[in-house]
């Protein structure tokens, strides 16, 4: 079977992973990448729900994809397509739309279409009622990270979220399965891998072991010279755990953790499972044995209830905590969540004023954090850019650095030591010169 597939993945580094495996899948029963304006055989569109504004983004995806691609077999997956199934099998274009819980059957299923002599109408595989089962995904695509899933779904239903019906309840693969995985990944090349999952502080529902254990694990695999955790709850990444990565020359001074408020109040209103005392001390705890650390933090602006007293302290928070990045969201109303019974809702413009308000604390935080480091060397993982006359990549402590000269082969997906210059035109890297070897 000699076909050409397109894939546009929207949302997080969960489908970024599961779409890179499903094309490793089809490229294997012949169905190979599409060169950009090569026409395809098929349109893959793994989609994104966690707010209204990503389901729009994702209907209007859909719909440019159509059109650039009319002939093609069209297949819709993802969050959004678990939460709106019908909705998307009647958009006009739309062939196959898959559920969670058939994902795991996505290329055979595209197969099966691509080899029917007629075309048939829409067809939505989903609101089935079994369990949603546990579907492995590590893969790399067309980028120097490879992005190991370890685990899937999530049992916290906090009241502004939508994750768990999509996704079903938190479920893992085995660690053994995993480490295999990531051997797989160093005999292609590997040497960056990304932890992913909806929920990985939460790994071991399904298997009886821990995330402590799985870490432990992969530390010990040959090969590997950079792991990242992609994202981990406050409350399950335990004192152990930052000890761990502090000593491992193989997990990265990298955290990404989850505030979503500054106040205490907005917390239990979301049913968040800690609270700001817990999160700090955690921050400070990390910043104790991991110095360099560089930590990413998730917050959101408002959520029902945050007023504008609760809004300010949630901001205070977030200026007093030794972070580097705050990645900030506003609030979406998702259908069906526990927050539409939240009294005060929050207006639009007032949203955007609070979010600007923290996107530029967290450019200060940022800027800050790259200027501490500026005349020292550090460790690279280079990538070429897609000219591929300069490289790109980032430090092991997370900040990206841009190398102004030439490069070749060599230091493509290649761990160098560079020194750290000053920052870009735009200020959102730092450029690097290779550190003469001796």
């Amino acid at each position: 079977m000699e076909k050409k597939a397109v894939y546009i993945t929207l949302g997080c580094k969960l489908n970024f992973a599961e779409t890179s495996s499903l094309g490793d899948k089809l490229e294997a029963a012949g169905v190979g990448r599409a060169a950009h304006g090569e026409h395809a055989d098929v349109c893959v569109v793994n989609t994104c729900t966690v707010t209204e504004t990503s389901s729009h983004k994702c209907r209007q995806a859909i719909n440019r994809a159509v059109r650039e691609n009319p002939d093609a077999l069209m297949v819709v997956m993802g969050c959004y397509a678990q939460m709106a199934a019908d909705e998307i099998a009647a958009m006009p274009g739309v062939d196959l739309v898959i559920d969670m819980e058939h994902k795991g059957r996505a290329a055979e299923m595209i197969i099966e279409r691509l080899q029917e002599s007629s075309g048939e109408s829409q067809e939505a595989i989903s609101e089935s009622k079994g369990s949603m089962p546990f579907v492995p995904s590590c893969s790399r695509g067309e980028r120097t990270r490879f992005f190991l899933k370890v685990q899937d779904g999530c049992d916290y239903f906090c009241t502004y979220c939508v994750i768990p019906f999509a996704r079903g309840r938190s479920r893992n693969g085995s660690i053994a399965d995993i480490v295999r995985q990531a051997e797989d990944a160093v005999l292609h090349g590997g040497k960056e891998i990304v932890i992913t999952g909806v929920n990985i502080g939460d790994f071991g529902k399904s298997t009886g072991e821990s995330f402590i254990d799985l870490i432990q694990a992969l530390d010990k695999v040959e090969g590997v010279e950079r792991y990242r955790i992609s994202s981990i709850e406050p409350n399950l990444l335990t004192e152990e755990i930052i000890d761990f990565c502090a000593q491992s020359h193989h997990f990265m001074p990298h955290f990404h953790i989850p505030l979503q408020s500054g106040s205490d109040e907005v917390l239990r209103l979301m049913h968040r499972r800690y609270d700001t005392e817990l999160f700090a001390s955690r921050v400070g705890y990390i910043k104790k044995v991991m110095p360099d650390c560089f930590i990413g933090v998730d917050i959101i602006v408002g959520t029902r209830g945050e007023t504008d007293e609760l809004f300010e302290r949630s901001y205070d928070f977030a200026k007093s905590i030794d972070v580097s990045q705050f990645h900030v969201f506003s609030y979406s109303e998702r259908p069906g969540t526990a927050a539409l019974r939240i009294p005060y809702k929050v207006a639009n413009q007032v949203k955007h004023e609070r979010s600007q308000r923290l996107i530029a604390l967290s450019e200060e935080k940022r800027k800050s954090f790259y200027a501490r480091y500026i005349g020292q060397v550090r460790p690279v993982l280079t990538e070429r850019n897609h000219t591929g006359l300069a490289a790109k990549g980032f430090t092991d402590n997370y900040i990206h650095v841009e190398v102004d000269t030439a490069v070749n082969a060599q230091l493509d997906n290649a761990v160098v030591n560079y020194r750290l210059k000053g920052f870009n035109a735009d200020k959102t890297a730092l450029l690097g010169e290779e550190e003469k070897r001796r």
